[in-house]
């Protein structure tokens, strides 16, 4: 095949990709996409597992060592079969706590310690390169294989060119559909759903050799046996010391490895996915692993002298004419490949984001007491570099070290990396007396003698390290040799750099954690990760700061965007019992406004935002208690007492703003009564003593005759609005109201109400700030009653907003069938006990004589949007006095019988 068609071949399947993920990004973001959680999905994204060293390199390390090549796949099986309950425990963990990666999990069980958070980033890095650096040897070695005479095009020798371009075209998807939101729960379901895709790409692609092989160059399962039996060589022999060691690194690694805890614990949201795929991934693991010994048996016995077995796959169905099944052949490794570096490099580049650059931000940021500003374009932006920067690495990796003869040396070594975190993880479930100090200690000196015994060597001899130092030790200490460190040299170089770095990890681990206290917030954390399934609530380790809702909103929306935010501190307000948007600051809104900021940048970055915001972090005295508690029937009784002293405080809070809710409407009550009277005697005074005035005086002249008539009309207008305002509101309120529901544009109503409102006050210079692309949009409701309300928020914003230079930013945007119209001005906005307060129908914030009015302009509008089958809204938090004003893009026609039902409660 041509080099040109290969690569149309590839872009055609990353346009496949593309199509894909966007098509389910879609259908996630409109909620209608349920498949997309499902436990299929689920476990076809653990096949993520399975990469360029499963599809090319099992068969060559099945051609090199034999059945060895099943240790890769009986790990995995052994955890998911019979570790299901660690498993298990680690998503409920994850998913309760919001955990974005496995650095996060260990800082947040560590008393939320970003140290160890950027311990664990740095050695995912470290081991990560490499297995990058895998994928793209792969790719690029199949590429040559793959095109005909690939000397005449110059890539036997440029395969790093390949590599480059293969990185940079990752690095483009990965960003594009990995990093276009900051979700706060971190789940990507378009990139998901496109690693599920190539799973079964990959699956097909190795049945269909492996069927071929057997079935139509062997004559059958009998006759591959027999072939199997004579390619067998002496290095075929089962070790079993070697394959312990070996089933034990690939289970830690189906743990361990940054892609594997995205897509299994982070990307999980229902125990029952773990469920299915405790027998669906083991399955899918034997079907891609059956046919590997017979390919390799095959390609040995029939590919000339010297082959590279890793491309056996490959190089097999070419060498025998099937064009058709080495294309197959191809795509399916070019998935293994891409899909391992796309998970991997956004979970890596998640790590980087949450415990590195952002923390530092936030630090310098601090010290210079400056506002953090939007940071969501900072973390997409971190993430989106460093993206680049790791699929960089892997690249560089892959360049000096000149690339490998063995895909699976490459794989094991990230393997025994990764390893590294096994012994703070299983602390973190099971031991409550592990503390932050000791999985530091542990972290730090299996990965120094990882890195010593291993990683460095791994570039070979007078790269990284001397060859003099790598044969003979450091200062002629051969009892330091890389590869035979303490004089152990029975044991090959992967096996050793696992034992000795495992083993030391374990005893500093152990160590550290006796010789150590932990403090008051790693107690709180161990109790709820090793008694998780015991947890009654939420942990709180937040005292009542003195600090508002207003103060910690903007925050939020910095990481949310206004709309999530706003929708998450209504509803919490909500669930506290209270009106308006902006809830209580209690130790129980704080735990879930951490928890939700911890879906987006992680449980140690997410509680420094908020301990910097709020100025405390101490952990309550009934916590402490609670973690020395012992006695299940203490902390029942505790429970029990303090969910009815909540529930008591919460009744007398409610009756307490009703009451003094009663109270401010009374005297806003009798002050209307007060105005009203005023407002109807005044015109109606006028009105009799100028009729008395044209009735008494016959020598009165035409035109003071025509002056008090005009009087007595201008009266009688003013005597008629009131009324009208009094008569409107009362049909409103009962549902009487005839809507006249037609089409018309949102973008040409709001012209027409900002033209209306512009009588107000028409000698003040008004800015506006629109995005009138945004407006464009065709809504089919009561045209005329919308644009009342338009009008009575612009009014008012003329008249009271106190700004020397006063502006108002107009915003659209949609929410599924609403629409969302924001009117945000640049005042000192509503007093926050206030806010509450201003649609009902007696309230005013000012005198009459400046108010010009009786204080039912937004009692009215409150109605008319009930009647159009939406709200407006007062949204605190936002520099000045802001109104929501939701309505349905297309109004149901009986959408009056609602406000009729709402009248008739």
């Amino acid at each position: 095949m041509s080099f040109n068609l290969l690569v149309l071949t590839c872009i055609g399947y990353v346009i496949l990709l593309f199509a894909v993920a966007s098509l389910a990004e879609r259908m996630a973001a409109e909620g209608r996409a349920k498949w997309l959680r499902s436990s299929t999905i689920y476990t076809l994204s653990l096949s993520v597992y399975c990469t360029a060293w499963t599809f090319y390199g099992a068969v060559g390390y099945a051609a090199r060592s034999g059945l060895e090549f099943m240790t890769i796949y009986l790990g995995p099986t052994l955890v998911f079969v019979g570790w299901w309950a660690l498993m298990r425990k680690l998503v409920r963990i994850g998913r309760e706590n919001r955990v974005t990666s496995i650095a996060d999990m260990i800082s947040a069980r560590y008393g939320k310690s970003n140290a160890l958070g950027v311990i664990v980033t740095l050695l995912c890095i470290a081991a990560g390169t490499p297995y990058i650096a895998l994928q793209l040897q792969s790719i690029a070695e199949s590429f040559t294989v793959f095109v005909r005479d690939p000397d005449a095009l110059g890539l036997s020798t440029n395969r790093t060119l390949i590599a480059f371009w293969v990185a940079v075209g990752l690095a483009f998807f990965t960003i594009i559909f990995g990093t276009r939101t900051l979700d706060a729960n971190e789940q990507h379901h378009g990139v998901v759903t496109a690693i599920a895709v190539e799973a079964v790409v990959k699956l097909v692609a190795l049945l269909a050799v492996g069927v071929f092989v057997v079935w139509f160059v062997a004559t059958g399962p009998a006759d591959i046996l027999t072939r199997i039996d004579a390619q067998a060589l002496p290095e075929w022999q089962i070790q079993p010391g070697r394959w312990t060691g070996l089933i034990l690194l690939s289970a830690i690694a189906i743990i361990c490895l940054p892609r594997m805890f995205q897509v299994a614990v982070v990307e999980n949201t229902e125990d029952r996915h773990l469920a299915t795929a405790s027998w669906a991934f083991p399955l899918y693991l034997f079907l891609i692993s059956l046919f590997v010994l017979p390919i390799a048996a095959i390609g040995m016995e029939m590919m000339p002298a010297g082959s590279n077995p890793d491309m056996f796959v490959l190089t097999l169905p070419l060498h025998l004419g099937q064009d058709g099944l080495a294309l197959l052949s191809f795509l399916g490794g070019f998935s293994a490949a891409t899909s391992m570096v796309i998970v991997a490099a956004l979970a890596l580049a998640t790590m980087v984001s949450n415990h590195i650059v952002v923390p530092l931000w936030l630090r310098a940021r601090a010290a210079t007491r400056r506002d953090t500003g939007d940071m969501r374009a900072l973390v997409l932006n971190v993430r989106r570099l460093s993206i680049s920067v790791i699929l960089g690495l892997g690249y560089v990796y892959y360049v000096i070290s000149g690339g490998s003869g063995a895909l699976a040396a490459i794989g094991l070594i990230a393997f025994v990396g990764v390893a590294q975190c096994m012994p703070a993880l299983i602390g973190a479930l099971y031991w409550r007396g592990a503390s932050r100090n000791g999985a530091a200690l542990g972290l730090i000196v299996g990965s120094v003698i990882w890195f010593y015994t291993l990683f460095l060597p791994s570039f070979g001899p007078d790269t990284l390290l001397p060859a003099q130092l790598m044969s003979d030790g450091p200062f002629g200490l051969s009892w330091l040799r890389p590869y035979g460190l303490f004089g152990l040299t029975a044991l090959d170089p992967l096996l050793h750099a696992l034992f000795w770095s495992l083993l030391f990890n374990a005893l500093a681990f152990c160590l550290g954690s006796m010789l150590s206290f932990p403090s008051p917030i790693e107690r709180v954390q161990a109790a709820l990760f090793v008694n998780i399934y015991d947890r009654a609530g939420p942990a709180r380790s937040w005292t009542r700061p003195m600090v508002e809702a207003e103060d910690l909103l903007p925050m939020a929306q910095r990481i949310f965007g206004p709309t999530e935010a706003q929708s998450f501190f209504r509803m919490q307000a909500v669930a506290q019992g209270k009106q308006g948007y902006l809830p209580d600051i209690t130790p129980e809104f704080l735990e879930a406004l951490e928890l939700k900021l911890a879906g987006s940048v992680g449980a140690a970055t997410a509680h420094a935002m908020l301990a910097q915001s709020v100025g405390t972090a101490a952990v309550s005295v009934e916590d402490l208690m609670a973690v020395a508690s012992e006695t299940a029937q203490i902390m029942e009784y505790s429970a029990q007492l303090e969910a009815k002293s909540e529930e008591l405080s919460r009744t007398a809070r409610k009756l307490r703003e009703a009451n003094e809710k009663l109270q401010t409407l009374s005297v806003q009550k009798d002050a209307f009564l007060s105005q009203i009277s005023h407002e109807l005697r005044t015109p109606m005074t006028s009105i009799r003593a100028f009729s008395e005035i044209l009735m008494e005086s016959a020598d009165m002249s035409d035109d003071e005759r025509t002056h008090f008539a005009q009087i007595i009309h201008e009266e009688s207008i003013r005597l008629t609005r009131l009324l009208d305002d009094l008569l409107d509101l009362s049909v409103l309120e009962h549902g009487q109201v005839q809507l006249k529901i037609g089409s018309a544009n949102l973008r040409e109503l709001i012209d027409q109400s900002i033209t209306a409102s512009n009588s107000v006050k028409a000698e003040r210079h008004f800015d506006l700030f629109r995005s009138r692309d945004t407006e464009d949009i065709d809504i089919t409701t009561d045209a005329g009653r919308l644009s009342q309300v338009f009008i009575n928020v612009l009014s008012n914003a003329r008249k009271y907003c106190d700004a020397d230079n006063p502006s108002m930013t107009i915003r659209v945007q949609r929410r599924g069938p609403m629409i969302e119209v924001d009117f945000i001005d640049n005042g000192s906005g509503i007093p926050r006990d206030q806010d509450a307060l201003i649609f009902e129908k007696f309230s005013r914030l000012t005198d009459s004589l400046q108010a010009g009015g009786a204080g039912l302009g937004l009692a009215i509008c409150r109605e008319i949007m009930h009647n159009l089958g939406g709200e407006i809204t007062y949204l605190p938090g936002q520099g000045g006095a802001a109104f929501r004003v939701s309505f349905p893009q297309v109004l149901n026609a009986r959408a009056p019988d609602d406000a009729q039902a709402r009248a008739a409660e």
